[in-house]
C-alpha cells in the first residue's frame, strides 16, 4: 500500500546554503569495481531484449540489501535469462551517477539524495526512479558515558557521513528541531557536526573524537559493537516509521530502449524481496557473503544481526518521503526550488506488481505526465 503524504515538519530557517553537488554524496569514496560473479546462464535461456549484458550498480551496503541478495542468490541472471547481470559496485552516489550518465550503468540502486541531485542536475534527462528497496536503517548513536539523554546531544560532537549527504540533511533538521542553531556550511554551532566518512567513523568514536553518529547500517551497529547506544532511530520522526532509503533507478534512454529488460530487473528485485522476507536468516546469510566477495570481508554477528533487523526490504519507493526529503533540502539551500515531477516511472513495477497479485505502489503525484 502507499506510504501516507503526511509531511514530515522540519524547520531549517537558520541554516545556510551549501553546495549542490554535496547532496550527491552518499557512500564511501568514489571508485567501481567490476564484479561478474552472479549466477551461471541456465543452458537453453533466450536473451532479454536482444542484449548480451544488463549492467546493474550498487553499493555494498546492507541498505542495498535487495541488490546483495539478488546477486547472490541469481535472482538478477535468472530473470534475464541469456542475458548475463553484470555488476559494479560503488562507494559513492555521485560516481554511480556518472555511471548512468555514460552509460556505463543501466540500472542501479542508489540513495534518494544522489538520485534527486542526478535529476534536478540534468533538468529531469538522465534518470528515472522506478522502484523502491530499502526503509529505515538510521540511527543516532552515542557515547552512553557522555550522552543520555536527548537534551545531552547539545555541545556535542556528532558525526554524519558527508556535508549536504541524506543523513546530514536528517539530523540538522532534527537538530533545528530542537531549537538549537548550527552553520550548516561549517557545522559549528550548539552541536557540532563533524562529517566523517562512515568508514572510519567507529575509529573516531573509538578515539573520542566524536560523541556520537547519525548514521546508516552498518555502521550504526558498529558503534553499538564499541560500546556506543543508540538514542535514537530516524524511522520514529517518519510518519508510519518508514522512510526511503534507497532506491532503484534507471537511465532514461536504456528505459525507453529496452523496457522488457527493465521488466525483467523489476520482476527480480520483487522476486528478491519477497524471498527476503520469507527466508530472512537465509537473507542475512547471502548479504553477507556478497558484502564479503565485494569488499573482501563479511561482517561479524554482533554487527549484522541488528543491523539486519532494522532495515526493511521494499517494493514502494515511498514516494511522499522523497518529496518531503526534497523540500527540506531545499529549505536548507542545499537546492534551488527542486523539480521533481516526472523522476518517477512506476509503470513497469505496478505492472509486474499486478502480474502477481500485489498492491501496487503510488507516485505521490511527482511522476511522468
Amino acid at each position: 500500500m502507499p506510504v501516507s503524504s503526511t509531511p514530515l515538519r522540519r524547520g531549517l530557517a537558520s541554516m545556510a546554503a551549501l553546495p549542490l553537488l554535496a547532496l550527491a554524496a552518499c557512500g564511501y569514496g568514489s571508485e567501481a569495481k567490476d564484479d561478474h560473479a552472479g549466477a551461471r546462464i541456465a543452458a537453453g535461456a533466450e536473451k532479454t531484449d536482444g542484449l548480451d549484458s544488463v549492467r546493474i550498480g550498487y553499493f555494498g551496503n546492507l541498505t542495498h540489501a535487495t541488490a546483495l541478495v539478488g546477486n547472490q542468490k541469481g535472482f538478477f541472471q535468472k530473470a534475464l535469462g541469456a542475458t548475463r547481470a553484470d555488476y559494479q559496485v560503488f562507494n559513492a552516489g555521485p560516481s554511480e551517477i556518472e555511471a548512468l550518465n555514460s552509460g556505463s550503468v543501466d540500472i542501479g540502486w542508489l540513495g534518494p539524495s544522489p538520485a534527486i541531485n542526478g535529476y534536478t542536475r540534468s533538468n529531469g534527462k538522465n534518470l528515472r526512479i522506478i522502484g523502491g528497496s530499502a526503509s529505515g536503517g538510521v540511527k543516532l548513536v552515542v557515547n552512553p558515558e557522555k550522552i543520555k539523554s536527548l537534551k545531552d546531544v547539545e555541545g556535542k560532537r556528532i558525526a554524519t557521513p558527508q556535508l549536504g549527504n541524506t543523513q546530514d540533511v536528517a539530523f540538522l533538521n532534527w537538530v533545528a528541531e530542537q531549537g538549537w542553531k548550527v552553520d550548516a556550511q561549517s557545522g559549528r554551532g550548539d552541536v557540532s557536526v563533524v562529517r566523517t566518512d562512515n568508514k572510519v567513523t567507529p575509529d573516531a568514536y573509538r578515539a573520542g573524537s566524536v560523541d556520537g553518529a547519525w548514521v546508516p547500517e552498518p555502521t550504526a551497529s558498529k558503534l553499538v559493537a564499541e560500546g556506543g547506544k543508540v538514542l535514537l532511530d530516524e524511522s520514529s520522526l517518519w510518519p508510519g516509521g518508514k522512510f526511503v532509503i534507497t532506491n532503484i533507478v534507471v537511465s532514461q534512454k536504456f528505459l525507453r530502449e529496452h523496457p522488457k529488460a527493465v521488466e525483467a530487473v523489476l520482476r527480480a528485485s520483487v522476486d528478491t524481496n519477497a524471498w527476503i522476507n520469507a527466508h530472512p536468516d537465509e537473507a542475512k546469510a547471502a548479504a553477507n557473503r556478497q558484502l564479503g566477495v565485494d569488499s573482501g570481508k563479511e561482517l561479524p554477528g554482533d554487527v549484522l544481526d541488528p543491523a539486519w533487523r532494522s532495515i526493511r526490504v521494499t517494493d514502494d519507493p515511498l514516494a511522499a518521503t522523497l518529496r518531503t526529503e526534497a523540500r527540506d533540502a531545499a529549505e536548507a539551500g542545499l537546492l534551488e526550488d527542486p523539480e521533481l515531477k516526472g523522476i518517477y516511472d512506476l509503470a513497469p513495477l505496478n505492472k509486474v506488481l499486478e502480474a502477481k497479485g500485489e498492491s501496487t505502489v503510488d507516485d505521490a503525484g511527482l511522476g511522468v505526465g
